[in-house]
């Protein structure tokens, strides 16, 4: 029997119990709750941006979506191997003829699988939501017999659509990236201690795109007046740090897109949607690159781990 397979097979029975045990966690269907309950309440709210409700909306929608997802996220992270540690579960399942990797990538590829899901159900809510309220915000008839207003309503729902696939794409990526620092931190700490821990990196994480033009500024008239111990404090943290602005395209997705097939294809000022899923890519391998390096980070830590519980 092909070892590869074997292996694939084991970490896929890990992955399908570790995406069952999110769903059934009260927490995941009370986020879920949660988010319908906001976009709607959104939904109805007037924003008084003179013509750019909409883009407010699915910028206010976007956060919540990224939020609340991350929010059961972490907690899942947070307590994916810590607990079935401390109450000797884990020992039961090492047992078996698994490997902690496979343990570790299991896990990791369950909790995305449901923050996938989440993304899916917020988003599907977002998206729907976001169709509805166009024809309000443009003052357009949604049911209209005339060709030019209906061209304009169709040509403005498929711009303002094709811009949130890639940004809930992009969120679901941010996700994961955090989801992978969780799940290597769990194998040492608990929730108390994990859960801050993450959201402190997800905040430091946000607040790397300002040390960006320290990083930058190696040589030039502009090293005068920085020392060389900030750049390199800077440089360590830039590339510690996730940097989480590649997972932030909002002011283009949110705003005019060079859609092909619309109105909007030959703006000059719309931005192009080739371009914006030539970012999505680039952003899905700095998501594999960094959370293979936090996985594997963890697997250091999880390789010296007692299984017996407490460590003393």
């Amino acid at each position: 029997m092909n070892i590869g397979k074997v292996n694939m097979y084991r970490i896929w029975v890990i992955l399908r119990h570790t995406f069952l045990d999110c769903l059934v966690q009260p927490i995941f269907g009370l986020m879920l709750l949660v988010g319908v309950v906001i976009l709607g309440l959104f939904y109805w709210l007037p924003f008084f941006t003179l013509g750019e409700d909409t883009l407010m909306f699915k910028s206010v929608g976007l956060d919540i979506v990224t939020l609340l997802v991350l929010v059961v996220t972490l907690f899942a992270t947070s307590r994916s191997i810590f607990e079935e540690i401390e109450d000797r579960s884990m020992l039961t399942l090492m047992s078996k003829p698994v490997s902690k990797w496979e343990v570790l990538l299991g896990k990791y590829l369950g909790i995305i699988c449901s923050a996938l899901l989440a993304v899916v159900v917020l988003g599907a809510v977002l998206t729907l939501a976001t169709w509805s309220r166009i024809p309000r915000d443009y003052t357009l008839t949604a049911y209209t017999l005339d060709d030019v207003e209906a061209t304009k309503l169709h040509d403005l729902r498929l711009m303002h659509l094709g811009g949130l696939i890639p940004s809930l794409i992009l969120a679901w990526f941010q996700v994961s990236v955090l989801a992978a620092i969780g799940v290597a931190l769990s194998t040492r700490f608990a929730l108390v201690v994990n859960l801050p821990a993450v959201i402190l990196i997800y905040i430091a994480g946000n607040l790397t795109r300002f040390l960006m033009p320290i990083w930058g500024d190696v040589s030039g008239s502009a090293l005068e007046g920085k020392s060389m111990l900030t750049k390199a404090l800077a440089q360590v943290l830039v590339v510690v740090l996730p940097y989480l602005e590649h997972f932030d395209l909002r002011q283009i997705t949110v705003g005019k897109i060079a859609m092909p097939g619309t109105q909007f294809a030959s703006d000059p000022r719309a931005y192009s949607y080739a371009a914006i899923w030539v970012a999505v890519g680039l952003a899905l391998l700095y998501a594999i690159c960094y959370s293979g390096l936090a996985l594997l980070g963890g697997m250091v830590m999880f390789r010296n781990r007692e299984l017996g519980g407490a460590e003393g």
